[in-house]
């Protein structure tokens, strides 16, 4: 059995994850992927769902709150700052 199992571990490819949220002030969903560092002051890529288009942000703060955090990030190309609630 743990044969199998090292096996799996070993040669199946590790799965890609995206932690989900939602900005309540434009009610769009988003989705930050597998690899972008969450932490203040760096860049990352999100996907917005209403816009359908990945978007770079800055990232200005993080809070954690029980199983999930608030992420306030600044958008380059709308010049605004957006508040995440994510999962």
């Amino acid at each position: 059995m743990r044969l199998i199992l090292c096996f799996l571990v070993l040669c199946l490819p590790s799965l890609s994850l995206a932690w989900e949220g939602y900005d309540s002030e434009s009610g769009s969903y988003v989705e930050i992927e597998d690899g972008n560092l969450v932490r203040e002051g760096e860049e990352i890529e999100i996907y917005d769902w209403e816009t359908g288009e990945y978007k770079d942000v800055v990232v200005e703060s993080v809070t954690t709150s029980g199983s999930g955090a608030e992420v306030e990030v600044y958008d380059w190309e709308s010049g605004e700052y957006r508040v995440l609630d994510m999962d």
